[in-house]
């Protein structure tokens, strides 16, 4: 499905599979987004949270299931200047929400539901 990112059951280290339920929901129009994104950053990216069902803990506590419940959203642990790469080579690229946990994760997402974002997490 990806050539740069492997799901744990694929005998890789990225979270893309619901850690809820295990399945496979991952938009592959995404991925391939993806894909573009980590091939113009020029550097390793993990995926710590992809795909959630809508009875996974954090999109059931949600009013309404979230992007990552469309398979079209990544969390993906990266910090510093590589950050910044990645936002701006998502940005480049079409990505229309973006969320950041300093040196933690940025939340990337092309939801069609929602309109383009950019926001911190507390």
């Amino acid at each position: 499905m990806s050539k740069y990112f492997k799901d744990i059951s694929e005998g890789g280290t990225d979270i893309l599979n619901c850690t809820h339920c295990g399945e496979t929901g991952m938009d592959p129009e995404f991925m391939n987004w993806l894909d573009a994104v980590r091939h113009d950053c020029g550097f390793p990216m993990k995926v710590t949270s992809g795909y959630r069902c809508a009875e996974h803990p954090i999109e059931a506590a949600k009013i309404q299931p979230g992007a990552h419940s469309t398979g079209r959203a990544v969390d993906i642990a990266v910090a510093d200047a590589q950050a910044i790469k990645v936002i701006e080579k998502a940005s480049k690229l079409g990505c229309t929400r973006v969320g950041v946990k300093a040196n933690v994760f940025i939340h990337l997402d092309r939801s069609e539901r929602h309109s383009s974002q950019l926001w911190t997490y507390g």
